[in-house]
């Protein structure tokens, strides 16, 4: 086994067990602040027996991640490279997990707020939007300002054909992309496991790239992503202890799109985030055709999720097919991509 695999498994491992590790500690503390999930009165009826469970439980692999990735960044630092999985210490990873972690501050003071009203509502859409905007511009600058970022637009399955736009354009696009895609995640956040296990494949993709770039700052934060992730699985599979809530939705989506724009390959979005993308299409449609059509929808209830379990499928089904399809489409992407890594 090479240095690299042994690098990577023990990332993941190491990252597993501080997750199971942190979530033993937080879930009594959230049950004993009453950090309870308020539930929709909208939503289907069975969902009304997860009122209470505690939410915000995104805050464990959040740690997780930024230790490990402060760490790798710190012994990148000390070893100086020399052909190490180390690297010579760059901060792409601080700048991806910083980036995420903004996104998770985000959601965690919209949740704080949703638990101190005792309801489902916390930051206004204007707020969020405004927030969110801002760190994604910021974003953007940063990784241009390192040599992360081209204003060309890579585009999979053309061996290294790019688009050039102008950099206002690109940042326009960047922007819409990144907001786009955590609030994508966020939404898609609605079954016990799902968003979670619908994330762990896109983690093992850019496992995958950015080892095969030689990026291994980045490689780190994929690692760590990953095993964040199955470590939170521990406690938020059905029938979920606790919800990640927007502080850990929010986080995932900052953390894959930074680590596709960190990578240079946002389109690479459109793949490995089919499900973020089903998600959040099958709610814009279903609004829009009901306001077109006075009343009348197109899915029994969205987002999808909800229109598949109102079909009869229970949470563990619709779960496991999304998982399916979300690991599909990271092998296409993976083979659209390699290419240009091989070259």
């Amino acid at each position: 086994m090479s240095e690299e695999m042994r690098m990577i498994l023990i990332l993941v491992a190491v990252s597993f067990v501080l997750t199971v590790l942190l979530g033993r500690l937080l879930i009594p503390v959230l049950r004993a602040l009453h950090a309870g999930q308020s539930i929709k009165e909208i939503g289907p009826r069975w969902h009304m027996s997860k009122q209470g469970t505690p939410t915000m439980g995104g805050l464990m692999f959040i740690l997780a991640i930024g230790l490990i990735v402060v760490v790798f960044t710190i012994g990148g630092r000390i070893a100086g490279g020399g052909g190490s999985f180390w690297g010579g210490g760059d901060l792409g990873g601080l700048y991806v997990f910083g980036f995420a972690l903004v996104f998770g501050a985000i959601g965690f003071i919209d949740d704080y707020m949703k638990v101190v009203h005792h309801e489902n509502t916390g930051l206004t859409a204007g707020w969020k939007f405004l927030l969110q905007l801002s760190a994604a511009i910021l974003m953007t600058v940063l990784l241009r300002h390192e040599h992360y970022l081209a204003p060309n637009l890579y585009i999979p399955f053309t061996h290294n054909f790019s688009v050039p736009l102008p950099w206002p354009l690109y940042m326009v696009f960047a922007a819409f992309v990144m907001v786009g895609c955590v609030n994508a995640v966020n939404i898609t956040d609605g079954l016990d496991g799902l968003s979670s296990s619908v994330t762990v494949p896109v983690a093992v993709f850019f496992i995958a790239v950015t080892a095969l770039w030689g990026k291994s700052e980045l490689t780190a934060v994929a690692c760590a992503l990953l095993g964040g992730l199955l470590g939170f699985l521990v406690y938020n599979h059905y029938p979920a202890q606790v919800f990640m809530g927007d502080t850990g939705s929010l986080f995932l989506g900052g953390a894959v799109c930074g680590l596709a724009f960190a990578a240079d390959m946002p389109l690479v979005l459109v793949l490995v985030g089919v499900i973020y993308i089903a998600e959040t299409l099958s709610d814009i449609i279903q609004v829009i055709y009901f306001k077109l059509t006075h009343g009348k929808r197109i899915f029994k209830m969205a987002p999808l999720h909800h229109h598949f379990e109102m079909c009869g499928w229970k949470e563990k089904k619709v779960v496991a097919v999304f998982t399916a399809i979300s690991a599909i489409f990271c092998v296409i992407a993976y083979l659209g991509v390699m290419e240009r890594y091989l070259i």
